[in-house]
């Protein structure tokens, strides 16, 4: 008997070829080529916090404006993707209510990433913060455009029988335009994913298939990659990943379609 198989990605840096640039609120130094959970991870008490808006929203308003003031006069929802320590959105709120960062300094990030990558998937925008010291080191935002084999990896998983969920801490606007391009219905796509959760999406899913797999490429993704009965770590996008991050991972590919492999070995 076939046995029932269930494949997780995560999205940016795994099916999308990522782009992000930070701003260190600090010193005003854009970064490029960051990894915004490394930047999570450098301290401890630090979350990133996305919003649940369109950039063009942002584009619309006063670049002098205090985010807090955009936040509350547009009801944006924030949440948390991604935290060192556990975070609650409420303490979140408070840092960002309490701190000077303005509309600038986020278009000025996106504008880096829109230059940068014209013909890009989506572009989001985010803000860590610390509690440490109560405050925002850095804006950032990321775009994303998928890799060129995505879309036809994933339909081959799914000619073999292989369920294909998305785990991301993403927001679902963002996830939604991909789980379209590659035919993944919005029920099997998990969105603001953090560390905690994405394991226990996988520890869920153990329960409902024979075999799990995860494929990630982040620190955010250690947990599910440990939880799963085989994790994948992807050094697609071409960037240095932690040794820990390997460690925690049965496999490590350099192309996603090398998942069709794995399965295939079951």
């Amino acid at each position: 008997m076939q046995k029932s198989i269930a494949v997780v990605f995560d999205s940016a840096g795994t099916l999308l070829h990522m782009y992000r640039v930070a701003k260190d609120m600090a010193s005003g130094e854009l970064i490029t080529g960051v990894e915004s959970t490394d930047l999570v991870a450098q301290r401890k008490g630090r979350a990133l916090i996305v919003l649940h808006t369109e950039p063009a929203v942002i584009l619309g308003v006063d670049r002098n404006m205090r985010v807090i003031d955009f936040i509350d006069g547009n009801d944006i929802d924030i949440d948390i993707s991604c935290a060192s320590v556990p975070f609650s959105v409420e303490e979140a709120y408070d840092i960002i209510k309490d701190s000077d960062i303005r509309i600038a300094d986020i278009l000025q990030v996106v504008d880096v990433v829109r230059e940068h990558c014209p013909k890009i998937f989506y572009v989001a925008a985010g803000i860590i913060v610390d509690s440490n010291d109560h405050s925002v080191p850095y804006v950032l935002s990321t775009g994303g455009r998928m890799f060129h084999d995505t879309k036809e990896t994933v339909d081959k998983l799914k000619e073999h029988g292989v369920t294909v969920f998305i785990a991301s801490g993403d927001s679902r606007r963002n996830l939604k335009q991909l789980a379209e391009c590659i035919d993944i219905p919005m029920e099997r796509v998990y969105d603001i994913a953090t560390t905690r959760e994405k394991a226990r999406i996988i520890l869920d899913l153990k329960e409902m298939y024979d075999k799990v797999l995860m494929v990630g490429d982040g620190l955010n993704d250690i947990l599910a990659l440990r939880a799963a009965d085989i994790g994948v770590v992807t050094l697609q996008q071409g960037d240095e990943r932690p040794e820990k991050l390997e460690r925690s991972a049965d496999f490590v590919i350099r192309d996603i379609r090398e998942v069709l492999d794995i399965v295939a070995s079951l």
